[in-house]
C-alpha cells in the first residue's frame, strides 16, 4: 500500500527544507538521529497518532527525502557528508597492532574501521571441503564478521550470514590472485577480519586491512591490493558516478559496484543493480573513476608499510621442506610409524610427509627443525661407493661382522678386509656392540653392501691404526 500523493504533497511542506539541513551534517549517527527527530516533529505537525497512519507518513518522509538527496548529487554534484562525487574518505593505516599474532593491520576509512588478523599453518590446517568433484583442501582462507555492535545494534552473535560468507569470499578472491605459489611459502594462511565500525563498503576496507596484515606478517605478496565501492544516481538520462560510498548512498542510489585490484589491474568485481540502461559510457567513467580512487588509497597504505616485512614474527612456525625419495618415504615413517613418531617425540617438531616424497617441517624454534632434518637424512641416506662410514657391529658371524651403517643399512666386513695381515677369529679384531669405521668397496646388484676396515684405515693414516 502506498500513501497518496496528497500526503506526500503534505510531508514535503513539512519537513523538505529541515531534512536539506541535515545534509551539513556529516556524521551518521548524527545525522540518523536528526532525520528521527524531523520524523517525529513531522507526526505531531500532521497529528498523526495512530500505527498505520504514521507507516504511511513513514514511507513518504522515505521517498522524499531519497528524492532530496538524488537531487543533490545530480544537480549540485555534492553529497551528503559534504562531499565531492569522487572524494574517498579519510584514510588511516595500522599495522602490527597485536604483537602476539603472526600479523594484523587496522584499517579505517572515514566511519568504517576493519582490524585484520593474520595467522600461519602447516598443510594439515588446510580446509578441507567436499565439492562436487571431490574433496579439494584450500591453503588461503579468508572470513569476515560483521558484528551488531560496529552498526550500534545490540543482537545475538551466531553463525555467519550469507552476507558475511559472500562479502568474505569476494575479499578472498580479491587477494587470491597475489598470493605465493605453495612451493615458494607453504604455509596455510587465516585472514579473520572482524569489522568494527561501518558505513559503507567494509568488504573493500576487508580487502585493504587484509593487505596490510599480510605485508606485516611477511608475507611476499607479488603486489598490494586495494579496493573500493562505487555508485551511481540515474535519472532520466542524467548520471553521477559517486566513489567510496556510504551506507546511505548504497541504500539511496541505483549501484553499489565493488572493485579491488593492484597498481597493474582488477582482482575482483562484484556489481548490485538497481535499474536499467546503464551504458558503456557509464561503466567506462565508473571502472576510470575506481582506478584513480584504488590508487589514491594503495599510496596512503604504502605510507604505512610499502612491502612485506623481510622477516615472520617470531610467534610463526618455522616451515621447511625437503624433498626425499619415493622409495625411502617408508624409511621416514619407519614400521607402524615408529619412526617419525621418535623424530615428532624428539624434536617437537610436525612433521607431514606426501606422497610424492615432500617433507614439510614446522616448528616455531629453527634449531628442533635442523634436528628434525639430521634425523630424516640419517634415515634416508643412501650409501656410496668409496665413502668412509663409522658403524657399529652388530653381529659376529664366522667369516666376517655385520656393521649397521645407519637405520635400515647394514654391510658385511669380510675377516679378509678386516687388518693387514692375517685375522684368525674376526672376535680377535671386532665384538658385537664396537663402533668401526669402514670404507664401502662394492655394492652389488641385490643392493648388498661389501665393507672394508681395511681399506679405511689405509686412507686414515697416520690418525688411525690398526686395532687388531
Amino acid at each position: 500500500q502506498k500513501p497518496e500523493e496528497s500526503l506526500y504533497e503534505k510531508v514535503s511542506a513539512t519537513a523538505q527544507e529541515k531534512l536539506q539541513e541535515t545534509f551539513h551534517i556529516t556524521e551518521k549517527g548524527e545525522r540518523k538521529e536528526r532525520l528521527e527527530e524531523i520524523l517525529q516533529l513531522t507526526f505531531q505537525e500532521l497529528g498523526v497518532q495512530d500505527e498505520s497512519s504514521q507507516k504511511m507518513v513513514r514511507i513518504a518522509f522515505e521517498a522524499i527525502y531519497r528524492k532530496l538527496v538524488r537531487k543533490l548529487i545530480l544537480e549540485k554534484k555534492q553529497r551528503i557528508d559534504g562531499r565531492r562525487l569522487s572524494e574517498i574518505r579519510p584514510i588511516s593505516c595500522e599495522v602490527g597492532i597485536l604483537p602476539r599474532t603472526h600479523g594484523s593491520a587496522l584499517f579505517t576509512r572515514g566511519e568504517t574501521q576493519v582490524l585484520a588478523v593474520v595467522t600461519f599453518g602447516t598443510s594439515e590446517d588446510e580446509q578441507k571441503i567436499n565439492s562436487l568433484n571431490g574433496e579439494i583442501y584450500k591453503s588461503f582462507m579468508l572470513h569476515y564478521n560483521f558484528p551488531p555492535f560496529c552498526t550500534g545494534e545490540v543482537s545475538p552473535l551466531r553463525s555467519p550470514s550469507r552476507r558475511e560468507i559472500g562479502h568474505g569470499a569476494l575479499a578472498e578472491r580479491a587477494i587470491l590472485p597475489v598470493l605465493p605459489s605453495s612451493e615458494n611459502f607453504p604455509y596455510t594462511i587465516r585472514i579473520v577480519s572482524e569489522v568494527l565500525e561501518s558505513n559503507g563498503s567494509s568488504s573493500m576496507a576487508t580487502v585493504c586491512g587484509s593487505t596490510l596484515s599480510l605485508m606485516d606478517a611477511g608475507v611476499p605478496i607479488k603486489a598490494p591490493v586495494a579496493g573500493i565501492a562505487m555508485g551511481l544516481i540515474l535519472e532520466e538520462g542524467e548520471s553521477a558516478v559517486l566513489s567510496d560510498i556510504l551506507g546511505d548512498e548504497d541504500h539511496l542510489g541505483d549501484m553499489d559496484f565493488k572493485v579491488a585490484g593492484t597498481s597493474e589491474g582488477v582482482t575482483a568485481i562484484q556489481m548490485d543493480i538497481k535499474v536499467q540502461g546503464i551504458s558503456k559510457e557509464i561503466m567506462r567513467k565508473v571502472l576510470d573513476q575506481a582506478r584513480e580512487g584504488r590508487f589514491h588509497i594503495l599510496n596512503k597504505m604504502s605510507e604505512t608499510i610499502s612491502e612485506p616485512r623481510k622477516d615472520l614474527s617470531p610467534h610463526a612456525p618455522r616451515i621447511v621442506s625437503l624433498q626425499v625419495k619415493q622409495e625411502k618415504i617408508r624409511d621416514v615413517i619407519g614400521p607402524g610409524g615408529k619412526n617419525i613418531r621418535a623424530i615428532i617425540d624428539q624434536t617437537g617438531v610436525k612433521v607431514d610427509v606426501d606422497d610424492s616424497g615432500l617433507v614439510k617441517l614446522a616448528s616455531p624454534n629453527y634449531e628442533s627443525i635442523e634436528k628434525a632434518i639430521y634425523m630424516i637424512k640419517k634415515l634416508t641416506q643412501e650409501v656410496e661407493v668409496g665413502a668412509l662410514y663409522t658403524g657399529k657391529v652388530i653381529r659376529i658371524l664366522g667369516f666376517g661382522a655385520i656393521v649397521e651403517l645407519f637405520p635400515g643399512t647394514d654391510g658385511l666386513i669380510h675377516i679378509s678386509q678386516l687388518a693387514e695381515g692375517h685375522v684368525k677369529e674376526v672376535s680377535d679384531v671386532l665384538k658385537e656392540g664396537d663402533e668401526v669405521l669402514v670404507k664401502v668397496i662394492d655394492i652389488d646388484p641385490q643392493g648388498r653392501v661389501r665393507l672394508s676396515r681395511k681399506a679405511a684405515l689405509r686412507e686414515t693414516k697416520p690418525n688411525a691404526g690398526d686395532k687388531g
